[in-house]
């Protein structure tokens, strides 16, 4: 069975964007969202799919080809989730690629033996800070 999905669990901001982006690339990209009203934040240059429902619901995984997928990112607004989500990738489904975003640093270990690729805002906020910090002391 050919891997050629690309799926984003979440249509926040962050999620809508990378949806947006992966679909301008030319991937098969389907969003899911629990709220319908959270895709108003796709551009309008987004032509993959939207579904929506709880991905916590296997039935609405399967039925987005999370069989199909050769990536998933997980953007949802709780770390719990998001964290669930990508193990069900990852033991169930044998998703090649995951990519989940997490608040908690410390929750990354949780991800440890797996190919779970962790994002962590906080860090991606504090490494800016020190580089612009950087730059102004270097002035």
């Amino acid at each position: 069975m050919k891997r050629n999905k690309f799926i984003v669990i979440g249509s926040g901001r962050l999620g809508s964007n990378i949806a947006t982006s992966m679909s301008e690339l030319g991937e098969d990209v389907i969003i899911i969202d629990a709220v319908d009203d959270s895709f108003r934040k796709l551009q309008e240059s987004f032509s993959g799919y939207q579904v929506v429902g709880d991905a916590t619901d296997l039935t609405i995984l399967e039925n987005s080809y999370i069989k199909q997928a050769k990536t998933v990112v997980i953007t949802t607004d709780s770390d719990n989730v998001n964290i669930y989500l990508a193990h069900i990738c990852f033991y169930v489904y044998n998703v090649p690629k995951i990519f989940v975003r997490l608040s908690d640093t410390d929750k990354g270990k949780l991800l440890e033996g797996t190919m779970i690729k962790a994002i962590y805002p906080f860090n991606l906020s504090y490494s800016e800070f020190m580089d612009l910090n950087d730059e102004e002391a270097a002035e």
